[in-house]
């Protein structure tokens, strides 16, 4: 069987589509054995290499306070934390190190320092996920190993890079397609569609680099910082996967 990798990335509360991607892929066959991800995919691919179940995950991230970083509102000065984020997490992977996943993880980051994108791969898998989440001025940057990190996602959305060499087959999840919108209202809609707009080019540079993407425009309109919809949008990650024809894949 093809050792397949899965990239899965950034969008907030739309990263719960990325779940029924998961299951759908599990029920035709495919089943990842190498993860990575930024920001909501990176704490979604961080429970799934330590073995935890599409449907387990779900019902932790709903009946846990794990989301609330995602059902935020827009500071009015100073930046905001991540250390709930971090601490729910940890708590859920037994504060495990990369080391000691199930299989194995590339956490993406953004390194304030030096400008470039980093695959986390090493040290506290919990305290890598806060980073690669920390969006810019909403959240404080993360420092690990005297460098300071943030939210992957400003250089790397969608990490298919840290996969190559890793397995023959690569997977690319993308939850945060640009979509055109009619208004933007307030500063918090401000900041979600800067997001989305600053990440949505890279994934066409690494389009070569996959074997399959998987794009969920259906999502559209969703907002990346409500979770009150989460099952409408693991049920739209997994009946698009359903749709597809995976067996030459």
């Amino acid at each position: 069987m093809m050792r397949v990798g899965i990239a899965l990335g950034g969008g907030g509360s739309r990263g719960f589509a990325h779940l029924g991607v998961i299951k759908a892929l599990g029920e035709q066959g495919v089943v990842p054995a190498v993860f990575a991800g930024t920001s909501s995919g990176a704490i979604v691919s961080a429970l799934l290499a330590a073995g935890k179940s599409p449907d387990e995950i779900f019902a932790m991230m709903k009946q846990s306070k794990i989301t609330d970083y995602i059902n935020i509102k827009v500071p009015h000065n100073g930046f905001l934390a991540l250390d709930q984020l971090r601490e729910q997490l940890d708590g859920f992977l037994g504060g495990a190190s990369f080391d000691q996943m199930h299989r194995p993880l590339f956490v993406t980051v953004a390194n304030l320092l030096t400008g470039e994108a980093e695959y986390l791969a090493t040290g506290n898998v919990a305290k890598a996920v806060q980073a690669s989440a920390s969006i810019p001025i909403l959240f404080s940057p993360v420092e690990i190993n005297d460098q300071l990190f943030v939210d992957g996602g400003l250089l790397d959305n969608v990490p298919v890079k840290p996969l190559l060499g890793q397995c023959e087959k690569i997977i690319a999840v993308d939850v945060l397609p640009v979509e055109k919108v009619n208004a933007v209202h307030g500063l918090q809609e401000t900041i979600a569609r800067t997001f989305q707009m600053s990440v949505g080019c890279f994934l066409e540079e690494r389009q070569k680099m996959c074997s399959l993407i998987i794009r969920l425009e259906e999502l559209a309109g969703y907002n990346i910082f409500d979770t009150s919809k989460a099952e409408e949008m693991f049920e739209i990650g997994y009946c698009h996967v359903k749709k597809l024809d995976l067996r030459l894949f």
